[in-house]
């Protein structure tokens, strides 16, 4: 009877122990017990495909479970960040983005049914990876640094500038030059990086804003000229490249980054679980090789750095998109 009753309270004891380890204990034991769906708001085929694919592998061979890319192009990244804010918040549904997803729904018309809540409808998980931004001339042009190109148009010359889209952060980041420099380089928009490379090297654009690892061939090879950085610091991919800070603009700075969110609700240790794997795959020196391709650099941290960047990157630059009066139509 009295070893009866022992065993009743040890096993009670016991349940009740696991209990208060909370959901920690049991997430991180039985997650993830099927495969994981990481959403791209973006074709298959870019950069950020590209990127979301190269940690999809590593974090599916560290978790012993298969990860996948699921693309859901559409209204500008906002069909498949609206699926996300949308999807059970068990950790199976994730978003990888680049930071478009921040300032996007400010550009863009978009109904209730496919809006999403920025800064409160999404568990941050971790920032991956930046990549800055370079304003690019073609040698034609007639302009070897920034200064150049400003007295140019001061002067008179119609200078124009493409961006991968009208309301992107290059598009954004076009204009803000312009108000700080006193002058109107035309907009160009485009439909993504690409083409917008193709042009500018062709010369039937004068300079682009783009990321640096589409434009890194032209660059060695003297079909393009790099002119200025848009990030605060200069990046150790191109450091003989000037910031705009540092050319005079000291309050223009967009940089490019992207990271993995969750849906709201998620729990904390799965949160936690990935974002410890996902760190240790960014100190990876082969990750980081592969980053450098695309002009990226590995980032990493904690969740809320995340969601930091985020409300930062919203008040900022939507404070930017509605003095200039930008959007994506």
């Amino acid at each position: 009877m009295f070893s009866t009753r022992r065993q009743v309270l040890l096993a009670a004891t016991m349940a009740a122990c696991a209990m208060s380890a909370g959901p920690a204990a049991f997430a991180q034991s039985a997650y993830p017990a099927k495969t994981i769906s990481v959403v791209v708001a973006y074709p298959p085929g870019g950069d950020t495909d590209a990127i979301a694919r190269l940690f999809a592998d590593k974090l599916s061979q560290r978790l012993n479970q298969a990860v996948i890319i699921d693309n859901k192009p559409g209204a500008g990244g906002a069909l498949g960040n609206n699926f996300v804010s949308r999807a059970p918040a068990d950790g199976y549904t994730l978003l990888f983005t680049p930071n478009p997803f921040t300032t996007l729904q400010m550009v863009m018309k978009l109904s209730p049914s496919a809006s999403y809540d920025v800064l409160h409808g999404f568990e941050p998980v971790i920032n991956t990876a930046t990549q800055p931004l370079v304003l690019v001339a073609n040698p034609g042009v007639g302009a070897k640094t920034l200064p150049d190109l400003i007295k140019l148009a001061k002067g008179g010359k119609q200078v124009t500038y493409a961006s991968p889209g009208a309301g992107s952060p290059m598009h954004v980041l076009g204009e803000w030059l312009n108000k700080a420099a006193g002058v109107k380089l035309t907009h160009v928009p485009y439909k993504g990086v690409g083409p917008s490379v193709t042009d500018v090297v062709a010369g039937h654009v004068d300079t682009a804003w783009v990321t640096l690892g589409a434009v890194r061939a032209y660059l060695d090879n003297g079909r393009l000229i790099a002119l200025a950085i848009g990030d605060a610091q200069r990046s150790k991919l191109a450091p003989n490249v000037p910031t705009l800070v540092e050319l005079g603009y000291k309050d223009v700075v967009v940089g490019s980054w992207n990271g993995f969110f969750a849906p709201k609700g998620t729990p904390a240790p799965v949160v936690k679980l990935l974002n410890e794997h996902l760190n240790e795959i960014l100190k990876q020196p082969e990750v980081a090789d592969k980053l450098a391709v695309f002009g990226a650099l590995p980032a990493g941290g904690a969740p809320a750095k995340l969601g930091q960047i985020n409300a930062n990157e919203y008040a900022i630059m939507g404070k930017v998109i509605q003095e200039l009066g930008i959007t994506a139509e």
